[in-house]
């Protein structure tokens, strides 16, 4: 032994290991707690057919619990590299599932048309297939006005499990049309990314496939 690294004496130099985040941090966490509130939301909404109001603003708590943890869980996933395979996987489920659930209890409690909760639950399934639909070809992002509408709904919904009466309540139904009409409308910008995203990656595809012809071509005409 020489005491020389091996690097300084011109010996092959050893990548570090990337350290793999492990399923239990900080971010993981967050949406598994996401995902137990879900339940915990929704019996504290129903509690007494949804007319006590001290049990709705507990509701109240652990949604808004849940839409606050919505935010930092992906923040601090990509700031101190957490991502994980079981996050890219629940983080999704566990925002559909608490925004779900809270829209169909508000509308089995005749507080919320049936209609919104519809038009919200299809537009955001219809969005998440349509990425899987997509997902060989590119990612579509996430855009300001998907966030904005996040935001939206977030607060409609919040507004609504809450018992207000009055101006509150008349506000809170415009807060809601708001919300609605982002959804929409962000929904049909994703559809006319998603359709111009597979446009581009199949043209891409057949001109790979007809690059690969005219090598074979030349190839074999040697």
């Amino acid at each position: 032994m020489t005491g020389v690294p091996a690097s300084a004496a011109g010996g092959p130099r050893t990548a570090p290991a990337v350290r793999q985040a492990g399923l239990w941090n900080i971010a993981n966490v967050l949406t598994m707690l996401r995902l137990v509130l879900v339940p915990a939301f929704v019996m504290l909404l129903m509690h007494d057919d949804g007319t006590d109001r001290a049990w709705r603003a507990f509701a109240w708590a652990a949604f808004a619990i849940a839409m606050i943890t919505d935010i930092f869980d992906g923040h601090l996933a990509r700031t101190y590299n957490l991502v994980t395979d079981f996050g890219k996987i629940a983080d999704p489920i566990a925002d559909k599932a608490i925004m779900g659930a809270a829209l169909i209890c508000l509308s089995v409690l005749g507080d919320l048309p049936w209609w919104v909760t519809g038009v919200i639950l299809f537009r955001e399934l219809g969005i998440t297939l349509m990425r899987f639909w997509v997902i060989k070809h590119g990612v579509i992002p996430a855009s300001r006005g998907g966030k904005i509408k996040t935001l939206a709904q977030g607060t409609a919904v919040g507004m609504y499990v809450l018992v207000l009466t009055g101006p509150l309540a008349t506000f809170r139904w415009w807060v809601m049309a708001v919300a609605v009409v982002l959804t929409v409308a962000t929904g049909l910008d994703y559809v006319r990314q998603a359709v111009m995203l597979r446009r581009a990656g199949l043209a891409r595809e057949r001109a790979e496939r007809a690059q690969q012809a005219e090598r074979t071509a030349r190839d074999t005409g040697r």
